[in-house]
């Protein structure tokens, strides 16, 4: 499963925009409040309800609701009214959104300002449909909660986006049977090589192996290298296959700018065996990282398609826009590499005092 094109109108920022993706890796980037995680939860809303996770809908009040469900899981609304997606303006108005996949499946949903749990939901999917899973990584690691959190998530109103807990569920899986691939097998050697060990599952707890060093407890081990541990076991276990598709919100979160080079270097993996990648990001190391392999053909010797995409307000209107390219370097809008500049010559004013 991969999606094409993602298409917005009057969606929480979003007024009209249309956008093409890359079946492989898309890096998205952009000052705060232009729209980035949006991108990311709306496509992901979109998709999950008919993930493999997913039983087939009897109805289409069934179909219905799992999407309602989804999205008010993952926007949380206040009073979980969806209405309060569409874009704010005085007097009624709508919303509808959709997106384009591979062998012509396309979803669509619409709905006005003024519902609470009803949308217009169409779906084209062909019969492949629940053979993909969907992975939504937030800014925060879910590997040192998964032993009680699902529980507490079911029975009790606790202020988590739902994309905590389906991450978790994820995690909750048991390791899959057989051997591994060669490509997760080189996937999971970039990313062990970062870590120094393995992970290990044991009573719905995880823990970080370290030759000659023992277990540690994943409470007790760096934010940067939980989140590792998460892309670890959903290997693991399957979850991230050929078939999937990753969503990952500012991966740089907590890491050190050494672990950037690696990470990338995994991701790219990922992406060869097939998984179709999202990536937001506000670091400068991780947009040039990838950047490299575009800029470089001997970095990137499968031809991978990595496009990079800007969010900015045009100067006059405040509109949301974005442009796509290539390579971060031509993005005429590009906060990160801006702000390095800016700072560049700041320091440069500094030393020869200008």
């Amino acid at each position: 499963m991969k999606i094409q094109t993602l298409k917005l109108n009057r969606f929480m920022l979003f007024e009209d925009v249309e956008i093409e993706w890359s079946k492989n890796i898309n890096v998205i980037c952009g000052e705060n409040s232009t729209g980035k995680t949006t991108l990311l939860k709306v496509m992901y809303s979109l998709l999950k309800p008919v993930s493999r996770e997913y039983s087939e809908a009897a109805t289409k009040e069934a179909e219905e609701r799992l999407f309602v469900e989804k999205l008010q899981g993952v926007f949380r609304p206040d009073d979980m009214k969806i209405g309060r997606l569409v874009s704010r303006v005085q007097g009624s108005d709508r919303a509808d959104f959709s997106i384009v996949m591979d062998h012509n499946q396309k979803i669509s949903v619409g709905f006005g300002n003024r519902q609470e749990n009803h949308a217009d939901i169409k779906t084209e999917l062909n019969a492949e449909r629940k053979k993909f899973d969907v992975i939504y990584i937030p800014t925060k690691e879910m590997i040192s909660t998964t032993q009680h959190f699902n529980t507490l998530y079911e029975e009790y109103h606790i202020d988590f986006e739902e994309t905590y807990y389906d991450l978790n569920k994820l995690l909750d899986r048991p390791l899959s049977k057989g051997p591994n691939t060669s490509e997760q097998n080189e996937v999971l050697r970039s990313f062990e090589d970062i870590m120094k060990g393995q992970i290990v599952q044991r009573n719905k707890k995880f823990y970080l192996r370290i030759k000659g060093e023992g277990e540690f407890e994943m409470g007790l081990v760096s934010d940067g290298y939980r989140k590792l541990s998460m892309i670890i076991y959903m290997i693991l276990s399957g979850s991230l296959n050929r078939d999937a598709v990753l969503f990952w919100d500012e991966p740089e979160t907590n890491m050190n700018p050494k672990m950037i080079r690696p990470i990338v270097k995994a991701l790219t993996v990922l992406a060869q065996m097939g998984v179709q990648i999202f990536v937001t990001t506000h670091d400068y190391f991780v947009q040039q990282e990838f950047n490299m392999r575009m800029a470089y053909p001997e970095l990137n010797p499968n031809h991978l398609d990595i496009r990079f995409f800007s969010l900015y307000r045009e100067p006059d209107s405040n509109k949301l826009a974005y442009e796509m390219k290539e390579t971060a370097s031509d993005l005429e809008h590009n906060a990160i590499m801006q702000e390095f500049d800016e700072m560049y010559d700041r320091e440069q004013g500094l030393i020869y005092d200008i």
